[in-house]
C-alpha cells in the first residue's frame, strides 16, 4: 500500500485530495504545523490517517514526517514563503529522508513558457521547478488550466446579470478549465502511480469564449453576447499597475494576480498543448457546462 504524505492538506484542494486518495485505499500521512488542531478535526476519526507535526523550518522534524513516504504531495499555498521556501525545505526533507516521488503545488495552467514578469504566481512555480528538476527525485506536476469553479465567482469572465462573456485578444483562443474534484483525482491517481512523467497535462474543458457565450444562450434561453474587453497585453498592464499599487504585494490571490492569470491564458502563453484525459483510463470529467449550469439552477 502506498503512503502518501500530503503537505497543505487542510487547504480546499489538499482536503480533496485526501479524500481521493482514501477512496482508493492509500493510507495518507498529513503534515500540519505545531499549534494547529484543524488536521486533527478533520481526519482524527480516520484510521488510515496519520497526522505528522513539524515545522517548515525544522529540517529535523520535516525528514521525520517524511520517512517512509512512498510520495510527497504539495497542496500548499500562497507566495514566495510558500511556493518557494516552504517547499524547498519539504523537498528537501524528501530527498533526505530518501522518498523516491514528489509533486509539487503547480494545478494551473502551463507556467513554462510565460513571458518573465507577466504572472508572479506562475513564476515562483516555474522557480521552485528548476529546484525540483536539479534534486534526486523523481516529480511529477499536475497541470490543468483554471480551475472552472472560479467561473461563477472570483473569475470575472461570465457577467451573469448583464449577459455578457468577456474576452480579451480573441474570443476563439482556447481556454483550459478543470475542476477541483477533478484535479484532486488526478492528483490521487498520479500519487499512487510510481511511472507517471515529470508533467501531467489534463482538461475538464478546452472551450473559448465564444463557447462559453454560447453555453450560457442554451442554458438560460437568453442571449449572452460576447464583449471584447482589451487585448492579453491591456490585462498585463493593468496587472502590472495593480501591483505596483497593491498595500500588501505578498496577498496570495489578490485582484492583479487574476488578471495576470487571464492575460497568461488569454495570450495562449499558458495553454496546455499535451492534454491525456485518457491516461488512467476513462474519467468522468466535470465540463464548464457542467458548472455553469449547476450554478444557475442554485
Amino acid at each position: 500500500m502506498t503512503t502518501t504524505l500530503v503537505a497543505g492538506a487542510t487547504g480546499d484542494l489538499g482536503r480533496r485530495i485526501v479524500r481521493e486518495l482514501l477512496l482508493r485505499d492509500a493510507r495518507v500521512r498529513v503534515l500540519t504545523r505545531p499549534g494547529s488542531a484543524t488536521a486533527a478535526e478533520l481526519f482524527g476519526d480516520e484510521p488510515r490517517v496519520e497526522v505528522v507535526t513539524a515545522a517548515y523550518s525544522d529540517s529535523a522534524a520535516l525528514t521525520a514526517a517524511a520517512t517512509g513516504a512512498d510520495v510527497v504531495v504539495s497542496a500548499v499555498s500562497g507566495t514566495r514563503p510558500v511556493i518557494v521556501d516552504a517547499q524547498r525545505a519539504l523537498l528537501a526533507a524528501a530527498v533526505a529522508a530518501g522518498v523516491p516521488r514528489f509533486v509539487p503545488s503547480d494545478y494551473s495552467a502551463d507556467y513554462r513558457r510565460i513571458t518573465p514578469g507577466s504572472n508572479r504566481n506562475f513564476e515562483l512555480r516555474r522557480e521552485f521547478a528548476a529546484d525540483l528538476d536539479a534534486a534526486p527525485v523523481r516529480a511529477t506536476s499536475v497541470l490543468s488550466g483554471m480551475f472552472t469553479d472560479l467561473l461563477t465567482g472570483e473569475a470575472p469572465m461570465v457577467l451573469f446579470g448583464r449577459r455578457r462573456v468577456l474576452f480579451w485578444g480573441s474570443a476563439d483562443q482556447v481556454l483550459d478549465f478543470t475542476t477541483k474534484d477533478d484535479v484532486a483525482r488526478t492528483t490521487a491517481l498520479v500519487a499512487l502511480d510510481p511511472d507517471a512523467p515529470r508533467v501531467v497535462e489534463v482538461a475538464g474543458s478546452r472551450v473559448t469564449a465564444r463557447d462559453v457565450a454560447r453555453t450560457m444562450t442554451e442554458l438560460t434561453g437568453t442571449p449572452f453576447r460576447l464583449q471584447w474587453a482589451g487585448t492579453a497585453g491591456t490585462l498585463s498592464a493593468m496587472g502590472r499597475i495593480g501591483r505596483a499599487l497593491s498595500k500588501d504585494p505578498d496577498e496570495p490571490f489578490p485582484a492583479w494576480q487574476g488578471l495576470q492569470y487571464f492575460a497568461s491564458m488569454f495570450s495562449g502563453q499558458a495553454q496546455l498543448h499535451h492534454v491525456d484525459d485518457d491516461r488512467y483510463g476513462p474519467q468522468t470529467w466535470t465540463t464548464v457546462r457542467d458548472v455553469l449550469r449547476t450554478h444557475l439552477a442554485a
